[in-house]
């Protein structure tokens, strides 16, 4: 089963999907010490009764530091990128590895998105376990365990799609190897995999060798070869000029194979690229792709975009270049407490590298709520210097106005390893009040 989402309250409840846990099963867990900032009276509840009783985030009980994500920042990026990808022709599979959550998947996949992507078995085994029935796992798979595990899932469940990665010689015979030991009846799909460029991440380096690596494929009878794809956020030295050649190769590649009759007879060609910087070149070039013997999935596979940031990618973002499509907004907002006031010039708020972000950008102060009062105002002369394990380190200009017991609202660089720091992360509306908790599994 999966999730929808009540615009009127901006919680997420329950909907029909057909899962093997439902989304709804996770409002049922305990609310215990093992989740932190959660309200210690609520011990004993299940997450669901909490989220019924809608606390407030600053006056219900949480304790600092606390993460929140925005219930209207993530429903308008949500709808954004299904705006996007519809109005370009693509279809979408984002990266799942940003959240790691269930109920964010269920929103992307009600927002359009053809499946979800994963890079490593334990996602994709997280993913099954919440009903996914599409996977592209953009890495080649060469786990035996892993492999018999997806043998099984395909062999089980009919409408279960998985496409991966292959980009060597070696991979395809280690895929073949543990696909026939494990007894699969039903072959695995395959992409292969074009490298970004010499001394970029993974991936074949030669067109020479991706046919050599199609050849390979074409030797089994556990693998299909459906598409080509790659990642262009690894071109060395990347501009739009060179991610575009890069894309253009890729096509080319595709293209190449088709002629050549690669590709498994009257399957669609998916030709997949696209992170959260490029994703504009990549609407360009695909809308060349020139017509192939079967359908092409055009598969988009960026993930960030479901909370955006303060940080990294709110300067990579391809809605930079192309205002007139649109603008992401960041979800995230990590709340600590000012612990220390040591000197007119320094201060220390009790979070730290165990609750923030911080291996692309620092935390930014943005805003300031007054342990006295509640008012709230911009963190003026306020920024952040560092981070220890538990706190982080505030450099104060004169005249700033912060004394401990304030909470310091701080905006953060790079979802991915936003969402991995806490395993239930509460969902709040504009005013306050906290509508849902998003679970995680990483």
């Amino acid at each position: 089963m999966g999730v929808a989402y009540d615009a009127t309250t901006t919680s997420i409840e329950e909907a029909p999907l057909g899962a093997d846990r439902p989304v709804s099963g996770l409002a049922d867990e305990p609310v215990d010490h093992r989740f932190k900032a959660l309200p210690p009276d609520a011990e004993g509840l299940t997450v669901g009764a909490l989220a019924a009783e809608r606390r407030n985030l600053f006056a219900g009980g949480f304790t600092t530091p606390v993460l929140a994500l925005s219930a209207e920042s993530v429903e308008h990026n949500l709808a954004l990128l299904e705006t996007y990808a519809e109005r370009h022709g693509l279809a979408f599979a984002p990266h799942g590895k940003t959240s790691m959550s269930p109920q964010l998947f269920a929103r992307q996949l009600e927002h359009g998105a053809w499946g979800i992507t994963a890079a490593v078995p334990h996602q994709a085994r997280v993913y099954r376990a919440y009903g996914i029935r599409r996977i592209f796992l953009a890495n080649e798979l060469v786990d035996a365990a892993a492999l018999r595990w997806l043998a099984a899932e395909l062999d089980s469940d009919p409408e279960f799609r998985f496409v991966c990665y292959v980009d060597s010689v070696r991979g395809v015979e280690l895929m073949d190897e543990a696909l026939r030991a494990a007894g699969a009846s039903r072959p695995v799909d395959v992409v292969v995999e074009l490298g970004a460029g010499e001394g970029a991440r993974t991936g074949v380096r030669t067109e020479a060798e991706c046919a050599a690596v199609a050849d390979a494929v074409a030797a089994t009878g556990t693998l299909r070869l459906v598409g080509v794809a790659g990642y262009e956020g690894e071109v060395p030295e990347a501009s739009g000029e060179r991610v575009r050649d890069w894309l253009r190769r890729l096509v080319a590649l595709a293209v190449g194979f088709d002629r050549a009759g690669r590709f498994e007879a009257g399957e669609e060609i998916v030709i997949s690229a696209g992170g959260s910087a490029w994703f504009d070149a990549v609407a360009d070039v695909f809308a060349q792709i020139p017509e192939l013997s079967a359908p092409v999935l055009k598969l988009l596979r960026s993930g960030a975009y479901v909370s955006h940031d303060d940080g990294h990618y709110r300067h990579l973002t391809p809605f930079n270049r192309v205002p007139e499509e649109g603008e992401l907004q960041p979800a995230f907002r990590l709340w600590a407490q000012v612990v220390s006031r040591p000197s007119a010039e320094q201060a220390f708020l009790n979070a730290g590298k165990r609750d923030a972000a911080y291996d692309l950008d620092l935390p930014e102060a943005q805003v300031v709520r007054s342990g006295r009062d509640g008012t709230v105002r911009p963190a003026t002369g306020v920024s952040v210097t560092g981070l220890s394990d538990q706190h982080t380190w505030v450099r104060t200009e004169p005249g700033a106005e912060l004394e401990v017991g304030d909470w310091v609202g701080m905006g953060l660089s790079h979802p991915c390893t936003s969402f991995d720091k806490w395993q239930l992360i509460p969902l709040v509306a504009a005013d306050g009040t906290v509508t849902d908790y998003i679970r995680t599994f990483f």
